[in-house]
């Protein structure tokens, strides 16, 4: 069993809780600039045991019927087709995904805005595609000198010469495929179109991370650097907040270094700022929530060690990386790791050097350590599938789960009919062995049930994973490393 370290239930009523508080404070009314991902979190569940993938998206949908959804997407991205290195769409694509999910939770979308607009031709393309779906498109503009020309920005010709997007809600969430896409300037947009309607609105910034309130080079906060080491993103204290409560609280240098303009920004439209200092504008609750701190600092070590695994395979790769290694290592020297530390790291390499051959290792969520060698059946992960479930459903390590003769055909199928060089069946494959033998065999259907107890999980291998094993091995909740080393000499490796 996982340990937890967060408080989920006291998280989704707190976080509402908090926001309900903010639109109040606005008079009725807050545009929410909301960082990160609301529906798929999983940096945040693996530092925060106990935080779930879609919680964010549960405590939206406690205000839901007070919130309306703004989607924002920068034109440049579209036209560079920008990919989101998570999921392997383009930005474009993944605003329609975006969607089909808010609709499918029953939140209301009131649009999508092209920030930086410049008639770019693929922007155009897509905003036809938009208006095609019935969905409404705004265009907001690139203000030449942004954001230093404060005078320029807020008047008719800046931020008075964007599309003024209809919302009818008290809490306007604006979102986006990824950072980087605009969100601050629409909620400011809004505020100046606002204000000159007579309309008085508010603005706050939800981030998970940096968690405000734990010290500076706390690991969760440190975890989050390393997620972030190709955006240069540092987290700092905020001198602001010092200097106006004599409290110490952490933010990062983006909003740190932008906060002095964004308060003449709010001076300029309201007269006055609303905020002493960026950690203000923030209405994140996830530090209040934590119920072990061991237990949060002990996964996000292991977190910054997979981000450390994941470089090094970019760099194996031909990736270019900037100087995310040497980040890392940072990182790493501060909460004194090494990658040693992750504990099914020796065991994968020792049977690796046992065997001659690719080999894997998991630490289950009791602390056992399996392994996986190569044979001529089975890959290394899916060996290692297969003995981890006789482990968990307490079955004989002797017991062949899958027989050889379920297995040789589809070897058959693969290599003489689908044209694939490795007849080793790959993970995706052995469970649905795994799922056919347990229609006739009992002890293959303990080992299916057993499945679930692989989530959490903590694998390392010898090699560089096939795309198929890694998206497995995820949807399974496992997390996964590899050694920046190739199973064999290959250029295009599956």
């Amino acid at each position: 069993m996982t340990k937890i370290g967060f408080d989920n239930d006291k998280y989704l009523k707190m976080q509402s809780e908090h926001i309900r508080e903010r639109i109040n404070k606005f008079g009725g009314k807050l545009y929410l600039e909301f960082g990160g991902k609301i529906f798929d979190d999983f940096h945040a569940s693996r530092v925060l045991p106990g935080f779930l993938p879609d919680s964010k998206m549960k405590m939206l949908l406690q205000l839901k019927d007070e919130a309306e959804m703004i989607i924002a997407i920068c034109a440049n991205d579209i036209e560079k087709s920008k990919v989101r290195g998570d999921i392997g769409i383009t930005y474009d694509l993944d605003v329609l995904r975006l969607m089909d999910i808010y609709n499918g939770f029953g939140l209301l979308i009131c649009g999508v805005v092209l920030t930086q607009f410049n008639n770019q031709p693929s922007a155009i393309a897509f905003e036809e595609k938009l208006k095609g779906l019935g969905i409404k498109v705004y265009r907001h503009y690139k203000i030449e000198n942004y954001p230093s020309d404060i005078p320029l920005i807020v008047s008719d010709v800046g931020y008075g010469k964007n599309d003024y997007i209809e919302t009818s809600r008290s809490l306007v969430v604006v979102t986006a495929p990824g950072p980087g896409s605009g969100k601050m300037a629409v909620c400011l947009s809004q505020l100046y179109q606002e204000h000159r309607r007579g309309i008085k609105s508010g603005y706050a910034k939800f981030e998970t991370f940096p968690i405000w309130n734990l010290p500076l080079k706390h690991p969760v906060n440190l975890a989050y650097e390393a997620a972030t080491t190709d955006l240069n993103d540092v987290n700092m204290i905020d001198p602001f907040h010092l200097e106006a409560y004599g409290k110490t609280t952490v933010n990062y240098n983006r909003d740190i270094e932008v906060f002095p303009v964004l308060n003449a920004i709010f001076e300029q439209i309201y007269g006055t700022s609303p905020y002493k200092s960026p950690t203000d504008m923030g209405v994140n609750m996830a530090g209040n929530c934590i119920i072990d701190d061991e237990v949060t600092k002990e996964a996000s070590k292991q977190e910054v060690i997979r981000r450390y695994y994941k470089v090094l395979v970019k760099l194996k790769n031909g990736e270019k990386v900037n100087n995310e290694k040497l980040n890392l290592e940072l990182i790493m020297k501060q909460l004194q790791i090494t990658p040693e530390y992750r504990k099914c790291v020796e065991p994968a390499l020792r049977k690796s050097e046992d065997t001659s051959m690719p080999a894997t290792a998991i630490e289950l969520n009791d602390g056992t350590i399996i392994t996986g060698k190569t044979s001529n059946l089975l890959g290394a992960s899916s060996a290692l599938l297969l003995n981890a479930l006789k482990y968990i459903a307490g079955i004989n390590e002797s017991i062949d789960l899958v027989s050889p003769a379920v297995i040789e055909p589809i070897q058959d199928l693969k290599v003489n009919h689908l044209g694939n060089r490795n007849p080793r069946l790959h993970t995706d494959e052995v469970l649905i062995a795994l799922s056919i033998s347990a229609a006739t065999n009992p002890t293959a259907e303990m080992a299916m049930q057993a499945i679930q107890g692989l989530n959490g999980c903590e694998m390392h291998s010898s090699v560089i994973l096939s795309e198929v094993d890694l998206h497995t091995l995820k949807r399974l909740g496992i997390n996964v490393t590899c050694e920046p080393t190739r199973e064999k000499k290959s250029f295009y490796y599956k």
